[in-house]
């Protein structure tokens, strides 16, 4: 299971939200590549970058930072926030992107989503199935949370799974920067309903116990943020496991 720090960027620095509320806004780095960095130097290889500004924009705002991470580190990035046009994509892989995740644009715009999984090729395009939790699993939100659709979050996730889309994040976003744990059985239920689907798993992560746990369901990454930031989980944990696993 790939280890995956998160680094959000609101006008160019290290930041967190709570439940994507942008008024908990909490700064943690004015230097995001500093930040990088340092999970690099403790082995980490991937790191998962949010332009929140971006979110809010519906259009790619910090490249430049994506540009300045990718280009003074190994680091392989993914990175998601407004991107709704080809110009945002190539923007975001002419700056170093690895890959780039797709969470409104799915939702508002398949024909665009489906044809960047053709130009760019899947394993490009990470899905992002950001999620509201009712009885029957979820409804996606969209527009950096800020608005709920109809759609179901399993269906979201098989219609595109059948369309070629292979990586997966899925973000409980009651979860999200809670520290109170993962969504488990959520998670669960879509590896078992979405077969060979790569799921990332997001929001809540508040233990080094909980990532042995995702291992095991089969949750391919994990996306953790606050729970590294608020020391949560130590840098020193991550390196033992990535070492281990």
């Amino acid at each position: 299971m790939r280890i995956i720090p998160a680094i959000d960027i609101i006008e160019g620095k290290c930041v967190r939200l709570t439940k994507g509320d942008y008024n908990t806004k909490k700064i943690y780095n004015e230097n995001p590549l500093e930040v990088a960095k340092e999970f690099e130097a403790a082995g980490i290889e991937y790191l998962h970058v949010v332009d929140l500004d971006g979110a809010k924009a519906s259009k790619i705002i910090n490249y430049k930072v994506l540009e300045q991470i990718a280009s003074n580190t190994n680091l392989k990035i993914d990175f998601g926030g407004g991107l709704k046009s080809d110009k945002d994509l190539e923007i975001a892989f002419n700056s170093g992107a690895n890959q780039i995740t797709g969470g409104s644009i799915a939702v508002k715009n398949s024909s665009v989503f489906n044809s960047w999984i053709t130009k760019f090729g899947a394993e490009k395009i990470i899905l992002g199935a950001d999620f509201y939790p009712d009885k029957t699993g979820g409804k996606i939100a969209t527009n950096g949370w800020q608005e709920e659709s109809s759609l179901e979050l399993l269906p979201f996730i098989d219609g595109y799974h059948k369309k070629g889309i292979s990586y997966v994040i899925c973000t409980d976003i009651s979860k999200d920067g809670m520290l109170q744990g993962p969504s488990f059985n959520v998670y669960k239920d879509i590896l078992t309903e979405v077969k060979n689907v790569k799921l990332i798993a997001s929001g809540g992560i508040s233990t080094f116990d909980e990532l042995p746990k995702l291992k095991e369901i089969g949750c391919e990454g994990v996306i953790i943020g606050k729970a590294i930031y608020e020391n949560k989980i130590s840098l020193k944990q991550l390196e033992n496991f990535i070492i281990n696993k």
